[in-house]
Order: structure tokens, then C-alpha cells, then sequence
């Protein structure tokens, strides 16, 4: 090799060590996991930038009037007459959000993606259309940034959740599976976040927290992982019957779920003030908050949903969500015909009028 050559090469390595370190990232272990910090990386700065998204929670509970179906539904019930991820996308750009977070597999288990390791997804349904690669498409179209919500529990794959023995066969399918999202993201944008749903159906160390965020950093780095109802109390982080609400959390209480890089639990806003800083191993991580929250009342579509937020009530909780760097997730659930209902889409525009309007 040249001695030209080796220069280019050292100054790649320099380049790569620097962007490791101000991106908030250490290689410990040989993976990747956040740095001890007072302040948000520089991931964490683009999640805080980008503010505002949409939450898509579609699938076959969309066909039963059900939030969380059992795993036990048939894959023929999934029948959209199509999959308008374009009237979506279109929709999240138009309305001002610099995002979306799509469901990939709810607890139910039915992937929206046709996934070599099941065969409980599209590809065995009534609507064969990859959905993940349909919104990825879009977003890449429309310049939206995309997320993917996964769900740990699975009501379908791992329905006996007390049995331990199982864990090792069925974290290796979480792995593979969010292995073979990010495959199919990349081929047409960056994911920006995973959204990781569930964790309190079993002993936080039983999830291999750590192997998914390594999975996920080493193809996506710019992905901010979060687990729902991140943090615990200091006597115990680990609760079994009550969840500490943001409100309740204050600087210093444990990460439930490490590695992870922003703090959810849905469907409540972050308190006022809302700390930061939260603790691992006697040592403070940065992380911020994001409110999931839905348009009307449900999820999921349901024939029965039909009282929805007001724009001053949806304006006030953008306000409050989206204050000291922090995020607003706003549900929009498609319907059974695979397009966003009407009142939805004109509800989120008339938000954006009324944003636009306090500045």
C-alpha cells in the first residue's frame, strides 16, 4: 500500500473515533452504547430538532374493533383494500411533522412485513403489501424521517411468557427480526428511531435490551432506541405493579431498560420541570422525553371511535409536549380501507394553522 494511501486511511479511522465520540457513543464491550452526559448527543439533538411526528398503529387489530388482539387471529383477516402509505406520509409532511413512527408488530405478533422468520405476517394475508418498504418508500419521497415501533411482548410467538426456558430462542427472533427491518429501511432511508413496546410482561433482564441496541448502532446509529416506561424508582426499578409516571421521575432515578437514548409512557406528558438526567451504574445519561398520544381515543381504527381531541386541545398539548426538548407523537390510525380517516387529516392541518399562527 501507498504511503498516500495509509494517510487516507488513518485520516478515515481519526475521522470515524471523533464521530463516535461528540455522537454520544462509546464502544464498550465491543458495541456501542450511550456516554455518560449532561447534554444530548448529537442523535439525541436530532430527535429533539425534529420535534413533532405521527404514530401509525395499523394491522389485524384494525380489523376487530381491538387494541390488543391475542396472537390467535387469522393472517386471511388482515384485508386492506390497499395500503396508502403515500396518502399517509403526504399527510405527516403537509400537516408539519418531521416524522413518523410506524407499527412494524404489535403484541399480537402479525408483522406488516414479510418476514422470514414467520409466518404469522403479509405474506400470508388477505393484503400481501410490504408495509414497512411502502412507508420507507414514502418517506424518502416526501422527506420525512422514519421510525419503527416493535413490540417485545408477542402474544403469537412467545405466547407463554412465565415459561424462561423459551427466552433464548425468542430473543434471537427479536434480534433477527429488527435485523431484517433496518435491511429493508436502509435500502430506502435512515430510521431514525425504534420504538420498543411491552417490556413490563416480563423481568427487564430477560429482554436482550443490550443486543438490540447493538444490532441496531451497528447498521443505524442515528437511531434513538427507547423502550416504554423507561425509568424506575430508586428502591426498585423494576416494578410490578405500577409504572412511575413522568411526572413522578426526578433526576438521578434508574434506566429500566440500558442501553436506550429517550424516556417514554405513553399516553402521558412529561412533568414540569421535566428532569434530564437519569442514572446506570452510579453514572447520569441524557435523555428526553416523547409523548405518544392519540387523535381521538383509540390506537388502533375502531368503528366506535369517535370523539376526537379539539385543535385548541391539540395545540395545548403540543405546547406542553414539546416544551424543554422535548417530542410529540400524534396518532393517526388508518382504516380498514388503508387510508387515514378524513377527520384526521383535518384535524392536524388545522393544528398546524394554529402553530403557525402562535409563532
Amino acid at each position: 500500500m501507498s504511503i498516500k494511501a495509509n494517510f487516507i486511511n488513518m485520516k478515515r479511522a481519526i475521522l470515524i473515533f471523533f464521530l463516535l465520540g461528540v455522537s454520544g457513543y462509546t464502544f464498550s464491550q465491543s458495541y456501542p452504547e450511550p456516554s455518560p452526559s449532561t447534554k444530548p448527543g448529537i442523535y439525541q439533538q436530532a430527535q429533539i430538532k425534529r420535534k413533532y411526528g405521527m404514530f401509525i398503529h395499523f394491522g389485524i387489530n384494525t380489523f376487530y374493533d381491538e387494541e390488543w388482539t391475542d396472537g390467535t387471529k387469522p393472517p386471511s383477516s388482515y384485508k386492506p383494500d390497499t395500503v396508502d402509505a403515500d396518502q399517509w406520509i403526504s399527510t405527516a409532511k403537509k400537516a408539519g411533522m418531521k416524522y413518523v413512527i410506524m407499527v412494524s408488530k404489535h403484541v399480537d405478533g402479525f408483522c406488516l412485513w414479510d418476514s422470514k422468520y414467520t409466518n404469522y405476517d403479509v405474506g400470508s394475508s388477505g393484503n400481501k403489501t410490504n408495509v414497512i418498504e411502502a412507508v420507507a418508500r414514502a418517506c424518502k419521497k416526501y422527506d420525512i424521517g422514519l421510525g419503527i415501533y416493535y413490540s417485545l411482548w408477542d402474544r403469537h410467538q412467545n405466547a407463554d411468557i412465565r415459561d424462561s426456558s423459551l427466552d433464548k430462542a425468542y430473543n434471537e427472533y427479536m434480534v433477527n427480526q429488527i435485523r431484517e427491518l433496518i435491511s429493508i429501511t436502509n435500502q430506502y432511508t435512515k430510521v431514525v428511531e425504534l420504538w420498543l413496546d411491552a417490556g413490563w410482561e416480563k423481568k427487564r433482564e430477560r429482554w436482550p435490551i443490550a443486543e438490540i441496541y447493538k444490532t441496531v448502532k451497528e447498521t443505524a446509529p442515528q437511531c434513538q432506541v427507547g423502550v416504554n416506561w423507561s425509568i424506575g424508582k430508586p428502591d426498585n426499578p423494576d416494578p410490578d405493579s405500577a409504572f412511575l409516571l413522568p411526572t413522578q421521575q426526578k433526576e438521578g432515578y434508574p434506566i429500566r431498560y440500558f442501553p436506550s437514548d429517550f424516556r417514554m409512557g405513553d399516553p402521558y406528558l412529561p412533568g414540569n420541570p421535566d428532569p434530564k438526567l437519569f442514572s446506570h451504574n452510579g453514572k447520569l445519561y441524557y435523555m428526553p422525553w416523547e409523548t405518544t398520544v392519540c387523535i381521538s381515543q383509540k390506537w388502533f381504527y375502531n368503528t366506535k371511535d369517535t370523539i376526537y381531541k379539539t385543535p385548541a386541545e391539540l395545540l395545548a398539548l403540543y405546547k406542553r409536549s414539546t416544551a424543554q426538548d422535548n417530542i410529540l407523537i400524534l396518532d393517526l390510525p388508518p382504516d380498514r380501507s388503508g387510508r387515514l380517516r378524513e377527520k384526521d387529516r383535518q384535524l392536524v392541518f388545522a393544528l398546524k394553522k394554529l402553530i403557525q399562527e402562535e409563532k
